[in-house]
């Protein structure tokens, strides 16, 4: 049988049948679509199909579902769905159905959902049951055991008001924010090359400081350079110059006791001490070193430790 043309005019209408769902199969065998078909067109499955036809509203989802099959299936068919709704309402006036889940749909529920319901019941419950239970030990436990009151008489007349004795003084804490002196490991046994040679002062060439004084005679009234030069640049301000008659150890500290300045100078090597204030020169010998202000000579080192801004006064 050839398949109708779904908007052919001589499809039978909504009211020449019993109900809705007749006429509605009327049309569609009218129209030679089998329910595989008219699913496949609707999306709708072929069994809500058939009990639409049949009328069997116990094999349906809830009313407003098959309300909606009910449309889809007319209007598939070329029909007028609202007409095909209103038809199904005059058959089935049921108005107050409640809502019920499309067919064949289970209760998904995880069932673990109720374990920890009930877990969560039984907790609070034993809490509950706990702090009842401490409440009621609290106050079935017996009063604490009081002192006699003659014991308690004797021991306030024992006392005594009086001056209370307090030990010596104890002596002040030291001073621990002060670093001590930086002193370069080997410095003072180093060689007369500044490498750390270990050789004993005699060897190299160090006078002691209570020798006899060289020969002022042979002091320079001016500084001339006869070796390296360390210290401030040409061109940096420096009042003092130090030059090393003979080898020995140099060492400029700061007023925190920072050292600036390291090493055992040979001879003819000379030092330009940088004008920062509060520097204080550290030699082995003083006897070692000439003092030049301003390039003129100033005579030996007072003393083995000087400050440097007494240096050029």
């Amino acid at each position: 049988m050839a398949k109708a043309d779904p908007h052919d005019w001589t499809t039978p209408g909504l009211d020449g049948a019993a109900n809705v769902g007749e006429a509605l199969r009327t049309a569609r065998e009218a129209k030679g679509l089998s329910l595989d078909e008219l699913a496949e067109r609707t999306r709708v499955r072929r069994s809500y199909l058939a009990a639409i036809e049949d009328m069997r509203l116990e094999a349906l989802p809830s009313r407003p579902f098959t309300i909606g099959y009910v449309r889809a299936y007319a209007e598939a068919l070329g029909l007028d769905p609202e007409a095909a709704v209103y038809r199904f309402k005059s058959d089935e006036p049921v108005l107050d159905e409640p809502l019920r889940a499309p067919v064949g749909v289970h209760d998904e529920r995880d069932p673990r959902l109720s374990a920890l319901i009930a877990g969560g019941c039984v907790m609070v419950g034993a809490i509950f049951m706990w702090n009842i239970a401490q409440r009621a030990m609290l106050d079935a436990a017996p009063p604490p055991p009081l002192a006699p009151e003659k014991a308690v008489v004797r021991a306030l007349t024992a006392q005594k008001a009086g001056p209370v004795a307090l030990g010596a003084p104890l002596p002040a804490p030291v001073e621990s924010t002060t670093p001590a002196l930086y002193e370069t490991p080997g410095l003072s046994k180093a060689g007369a090359d500044g490498r750390g040679n270990l050789d004993p002062p005699a060897v190299l060439g160090v006078t002691p400081i209570d020798a006899a004084p060289p020969d002022t005679s042979q002091l320079a009234a001016q500084f001339k350079p006869d070796g390296r030069v360390y210290g401030a640049a040409p061109d940096q301000p420096s009042a003092v110059t130090l030059k090393a008659l003979r080898s020995g150890a140099l060492i400029i500290r700061g007023v925190d006791g920072s050292v600036y300045f390291a090493r055992q100078l040979d001879k003819g090597e000379a030092y330009r001490i940088p004008a920062v204030a509060g520097l204080v020169v550290d030699v082995s010998d003083p006897l070692a070193f000439q003092v030049f202000a301003a390039g003129q000579s100033r005579g030996f080192l007072p003393a083995a430790m000087s400050s440097a801004s007494k240096l050029g006064g």
